[in-house]
């Protein structure tokens, strides 16, 4: 086999440099050593790689044919020397967030384009789900991470990083009928009695009580279907004023204004892990990319 990863690492450092002598200093070695290992895979391929009639070598059209092949190939080589010393390190070979449908639109996105740029090899995975079937995956081992709203109390095998905050605010279409008859009159109360529509999970258990006000609920595990909803004028949801305002500016959403009180419910957003599993080099990098964006977030 003609090609290695250190006639490779020569041919290019050379094509880089332009002399052998460059490239040699380039890699550490003296400059007989790379002309030698060039001639040899010149030997190998029957090909001439570099003109050495002048005064340096200049190289072929053959070469800067295999210039590109040659570049894609290390590279490839450097990605799978990272991947395996990952591996040694700890870097599990996917990592799966499971990530609670109205914080689709936090700011998640970012440290995972830095940890793609850190670990290219490692597998990502985001699912959506509500709430509640978030945490189950995560305590089903589906997932690593969770994103979600803060819970209403504690459990002892959950550990987790506040990443931000989210103003939930109450929302309804402009043709709804109570939102045309009352606007500016409604009292918080009032909403037990107009259909709400709720992203939850079927589980009873896993329902936040503060984000259930109405007698009537809608259920959807999709803040889109939600959305949908609402717009249709069919009842009022709590959602992230990130995620509806420019809605609400479109003017196919309204926010809904009470006479007694502000129309908002600020709630922590968590990154959430189990704590009876170990930890790959992933997870722990986006957790700490998660965190140090919070602070980043917080300082402004």
């Amino acid at each position: 086999m003609a090609f290695s990863s250190d006639n490779v690492r020569v041919f290019l450092a050379v094509l880089d440099t332009g002399s052998f002598s460059a490239a040699a200093r380039q890699l550490g070695r003296v400059p007989s050593a790379v002309s030698m290992t060039i001639a040899n895979l010149e030997a190998e391929l029957d090909l001439v790689l570099f003109d050495r009639s002048g005064r340096e070598p200049r190289p072929t059209d053959v070469a800067r044919a295999l210039e590109p092949q040659a570049r894609q190939l290390a590279s490839q080589l450097r990605q799978l020397q990272a991947h395996a010393e990952g591996l040694h390190q700890g870097l599990e070979r996917q990592l799966t967030i499971a990530i609670a449908p109205e914080l689709l639109s936090a700011p998640w996105s970012q440290p995972l384009k830095v940890l793609a740029a850190e670990y290219p090899a490692l597998i990502v995975e985001v699912l959506s789900a509500p709430q509640a079937d978030a945490l189950r995956m995560l305590h089903a081992g589906d997932a690593q991470l969770a994103l979600v709203f803060e819970r209403p109390g504690t459990d002892e095998r959950e550990g987790f990083q506040e990443v931000g905050q989210e103003i939930l605010v109450a929302v309804i279409s402009p043709s709804h009928p109570d939102a045309m008859a009352r606007q500016g009159q409604l009292q918080l109360n009032d909403l037990i009695d107009i259909r709400q529509i709720a992203v939850v999970s079927r589980d009873p258990h896993g329902r936040d009580p503060r984000l259930l006000l109405a007698r009537h609920i809608w259920r959807t595990d999709s803040h889109l279907a939600t959305l949908s909803l609402v717009q249709a004028g069919l009842g009022w949801a709590y959602l992230p004023r990130s995620l509806v305002e420019p809605l609400v500016a479109a003017g196919t959403l309204a926010e809904i204004a009470f006479g007694n009180i502000s129309n908002q419910l600020r709630v922590w957003v968590d990154v959430v892990w189990h704590t009876d599993r170990p930890m790959g080099l992933g997870t722990k990098r986006f957790i700490e990319l998660m965190r140090q964006q919070a602070a980043h977030n917080k300082a402004d």
